[in-house]
C-alpha cells in the first residue's frame, strides 16, 4: 500500500432503473482497487436522498450514514461514471453536484461514460464547464463505452479489456498526480485564501 494513497470518489450519476452505470461502475472501482495509491469511495447517486439527486425512496436502511457533502469533501479526487441522456448528462447528477459547495473546491475530476454511438462523450462536455465553475481541475484522459451494453459481457467484464483497462490506468495515473498535487496545495494553504 502507498504510504500515502488518494481517495477516490466514484460517483454512479444515473439513477433511472434497469441503468447500466453499476456495471460501469464496478469495473471502473475494480481497477482502481488493484491500486496501492488509491482507495476507493463508490457513490451511487440511487442511494443517496432524493434532495441531492438519488432516485425518490431509493435510500436502503443504513446506505448513506456519512452524508454525499461530507463524502466529497473527504475525497481528494473524483471520477464521474455517466451516461448520455438526450446530448447531455442526467438531471439528478446534476441536482447532486450543486447540492455540494466548497468541498469541490482544489480537486481534480475524472470521467467515464457510456452511452450509444457517442460513448456518453457528449455528456462529459458540459460536465466539464460545470466543473470549471466549482474550482476543480477536469483531467484530459477520459473512459468512453459507445454501444455500451456490446462492450461487456454478462458477468460485467469488457469485451476488449485490454483496451479501456489501458484507458483506466491513463485516467488513474492522471488523478493520482493531480490529487496528490492538490493535497499537498490545500495543506499547505487552504484554496481561495
Amino acid at each position: 500500500m502507498s504510504e500515502f494513497p488518494y481517495r477516490l470518489a466514484v460517483i454512479v450519476g444515473s439513477v433511472r432503473e434497469g441503468r447500466f452505470g453499476p456495471v460501469v461502475a464496478d469495473w471502473f472501482c475494480r481497477q482502481a482497487r488493484q491500486r496501492d495509491d488509491v482507495v476507493v469511495d463508490l457513490i451511487d447517486l440511487a442511494h443517496v436522498p432524493a434532495a441531492l439527486g438519488g432516485a425518490a425512496g431509493a435510500v436502503a436502511p443504513g446506505a448513506e450514514e456519512v452524508p454525499f457533502a461530507d463524502r466529497i469533501g473527504a475525497a481528494d479526487a473524483i471520477v464521474v461514471v455517466t451516461p448520455e441522456y438526450n446530448h447531455s448528462y442526467p438531471g439528478p447528477l446534476k441536482t447532486a453536484i450543486d447540492s455540494v459547495g466548497a468541498q469541490w473546491r482544489a480537486k481534480p475530476v475524472g470521467f467515464v461514460s457510456y452511452g450509444g454511438i457517442s460513448g456518453g462523450l457528449r455528456a462529459v462536455e458540459p460536465l466539464r464547464v460545470v466543473f470549471a465553475e466549482l474550482h476543480t481541475v477536469t483531467v484530459r484522459e477520459t473512459v468512453s463505452f459507445a454501444m455500451c451494453h456490446a462492450c461487456f459481457d454478462p458477468t460485467g467484464e469488457p469485451v476488449d479489456a485490454d483496451s479501456v483497462n489501458r484507458a483506466a490506468t491513463a485516467l488513474l495515473d492522471q488523478l493520482g498526480w493531480w490529487a496528490e498535487a492538490l493535497r499537498t496545495a490545500r495543506a499547505a494553504r487552504p484554496y481561495g485564501s
